[in-house]
């Protein structure tokens, strides 16, 4: 018998002795699932209320809690129940406990739901304790816990089965309980910032705000092919045509059928928010005091770890235009470039592959993503980027072949991209018509123009900066996580059988 065969029978074997337990409590208790149960304490509460108390003290105080057991020993006379906020001791005897409740615990196993009523105490060796006297099941669990110390030791079955992995990892536990923290602190800074929430469709009969290939659905009542969004940022433009508010956000999920990588996966979280009559050296302030509150509210500082780097989130952030950023790293002077020959004769006299077509600031952005992006440990907002891979961001005053643009990087990943965005009707028009042409030169012929944005910006939308926030990786940044799937609740993965 191979291991997977053995713990695969050991496991079948373990699981009929349960049922075998179950039918006993139900013929002795009846219900062994009740649907409710009223405990007075978490477990973080208890452990704060008798914080002091002195060790071998008993306070007469009966209190109810209720979780999951974790360890059990001497035949239940001592376990150990966890519920989300932390673990507490139960201990059960004759001298204490009535004859009923006790005659449940052979019947109790490793990952049972209970619930205790007894006396606080604290023991000699200091552990808080409940003498029980009542003791109630709330829930029989047919299958084995994970050994608890080793937890899920196989990273697939980890995001397969993140109810386990979550049950036996306190880290794992930790890093889901911070990511809450994270977007809540994103909403509270942004609503406290004068920011109004909204809500955007996730269905788009036309996509766009962001070059990607969409997800494909079909609404069988309207007959009407939709995409599921990929970005917000065309809904959140036309609010601001509205007049319902200056500064507006929503944290979205978004959806790109794409690659999967330890930086991607095909449904994320972004936080996009825009502010009429601000540029984007607004937005890239913004940033800095958002970044700077998060890494305070999670690790009570603005400098934190991550693998062996220490990160600093104290503003400002360095800034540097992209061509100068390349002419750095390479030598090659971009602005001195005038066609779009000269750029592709010059990135591969410097050897790099660009492609055949590529237009100068093709090649500017390429060069900085081969050369510069990998450098950027610590934050630094890199601007200046090349129009033409910027269709919604105004001219850089004087430099017409680059925009008010800026994307944020750390740990050489791209945090947040920002806009002075672009209001002009006429020009949005005509870079959005470029757009699709090359979009369906290169085969997205479902592609359409989006007329309805272009309608409202034609009615006037106000000056503004736009930002949109990977809210994933930063979330991967202030906990210490190497992989998007880490962060994610219920990462995308492929079928069992393959």
């Amino acid at each position: 018998m191979n291991d997977k065969t053995e713990a695969s029978a050991l496991s079948s074997d373990a699981t009929e002795v349960r049922r075998q337990k179950l039918k006993l409590l139900r013929e002795k208790i009846g219900d062994v699932y009740p649907a409710h149960f009223h405990r007075t304490m978490t477990n973080a509460e208890l452990a704060a209320k008798y914080e002091g108390l002195e060790p071998d003290t008993e306070t007469g105080d009966v209190v109810t809690v209720a979780g999951r057991v974790y360890s059990s020993r001497n035949s239940g006379m001592f376990m150990d129940i966890h519920d989300a906020s932390g673990k507490i001791q139960i201990f059960s005897h004759k001298d204490v406990t009535s004859e009923e409740a006790r005659s449940l615990l052979p019947m109790i196993d490793l990952g049972d739901i209970i619930g205790v009523t007894g006396l606080v105490r604290r023991t000699k060796r200091g552990e808080l304790t409940i003498n029980a006297q009542q003791i109630t099941m709330l829930t029989k669990s047919l299958l084995p816990m994970p050994e608890k110390w080793h937890g899920l030791s196989d990273i697939e079955l980890r995001y397969r089965k993140r109810h386990l992995d979550i049950m036996t990892n306190e880290e794992s536990k930790l890093r889901f309980q911070q990511r809450s923290r994270i977007v809540s602190g994103i909403r509270r800074f942004m609503e406290n910032d004068g920011f109004m929430e909204v809500e955007t469709p996730m269905l788009h009969s036309v996509y766009g705000g962001a070059t990607a290939e969409p997800f494909k659905t079909h609404h069988n009542t309207l007959k009407l092919d939709m995409y599921l969004r990929i970005a917000p940022e065309l809904f959140l433009k036309r609010t601001l045509v509205s007049g319902l508010t200056d500064k507006v956000f929503e944290i979205n999920r978004n959806f790109r059928n794409e690659g999967v990588s330890t930086r991607h996966n095909p449904e994320f979280t972004m936080m996009e928010c825009y502010w009429a009559y601000a540029d984007y050296e607004d937005i890239m302030d913004l940033v800095e005091r958002l970044f700077s509150t998060l890494a305070m509210s999670i690790h009570g500082s603005t400098e934190f770890a991550f693998g062996d780097k220490q990160i600093s989130f104290k503003g400002p952030f360095r800034r540097v235009p992209m061509p100068d950023a390349v002419k750095e790293a390479t030598g090659i002077d971009f602005l001195a470039i005038k066609t779009d020959e000269e750029a592709r004769a010059a990135s591969k006299a410097a050897g790099f592959a660009v492609e055949k077509d590529a237009t100068w600031g093709e090649c500017l952005a390429f060069i900085f993503e081969e050369k510069v992006e990998g450098t950027l440990i610590q934050p630094a907002h890199v601007t200046h980027f090349p129009k033409d891979i910027s269709p919604f961001a105004k001219e850089v005053p004087g430099e017409p072949r680059l925009v008010e643009r800026f994307e944020t990087y750390c740990n050489a990943w791209e945090l947040g991209n920002a806009f002075s965005e672009l209001n002009d009707p006429e020009e949005q028009r005509a870079r959005m018509v470029e757009q699709l042409e090359q979009a369906h030169a290169r085969g997205e012929k479902q592609k359409e123009l989006d007329e309805e944005f272009l309608d409202a910006i034609d009615q006037g939308m106000p000056p503004a900066g736009g930002l949109g926030i990977g809210v994933d990786r930063l979330i991967m940044l202030l906990t210490n996580s190497p992989s998007i799937r880490d962060i994610i609740l219920f990462p995308a993965r492929r079928n069992k059988a393959d």
